[in-house]
């Protein structure tokens, strides 16, 4: 053998593995692809269908990128409601806080009324009319009236009977 053709059966050598290694390629790319087990597909089928895929897969990237977008914004509001909400709740529960201070001092207070009684009738019976309790609570003052001293002449005018 002369050194010039060692020299082309190497170089056809390295082509011949240069293209298994494109097939393989392909071969795998057609399997990713899902075109089946057919090896017989043409290499331009299986680029252009790689082409549609990838351009698909940016597209689908860049609507989920915008979505994700969308919802980061959507937690952002919620976030500063939530913290709004937080806020209002604190307030709310200061004055809710307030006011019961305020409803133990008013009680705790002394008062210049005596308590009223723990029941007490609306209505008294003096003879056989009633005769209303009128005056502070627990301190009634017609109770102390005697009886002759109710004028009781217009009550079928002012109260009439009932049928």
């Amino acid at each position: 053998m002369s050194p010039g053709s060692s020299a082309s059966l190497s170089k056809a050598h390295k082509e011949k593995v240069r293209r298994n290694r494109l097939n393989d390629r392909f071969l795998e790319l057609n399997s990713i692809l899902n075109h089946g087990t057919s090896p017989k597909i043409d290499k331009s089928v299986i680029l252009g269908d790689a082409v549609r895929m990838i351009l698909q897969l940016r597209d689908e990237a860049q609507k989920l990128k915008e979505s994700n977008e969308n919802f980061l914004e959507k937690i952002n509001e919620m976030k500063a409601e939530k913290n709004e909400l937080r806020d209002e709740k604190q307030r709310l529960k200061e004055a809710k806080d307030n006011l019961k201070q305020k409803m133990k001092t008013f009680i705790t207070q002394p008062s210049f009324l005596p308590h009223p009684p723990p029941f007490s009738a609306p209505n008294h019976v003096v003879g056989a009319k009633f005769v209303p309790v009128i005056g502070y609570p627990g301190v009634s003052m017609w109770k102390l009236m005697p009886p002759g001293a109710i004028d009781t002449s217009q009550d079928h005018v002012l109260r009439p009977p009932v049928a």
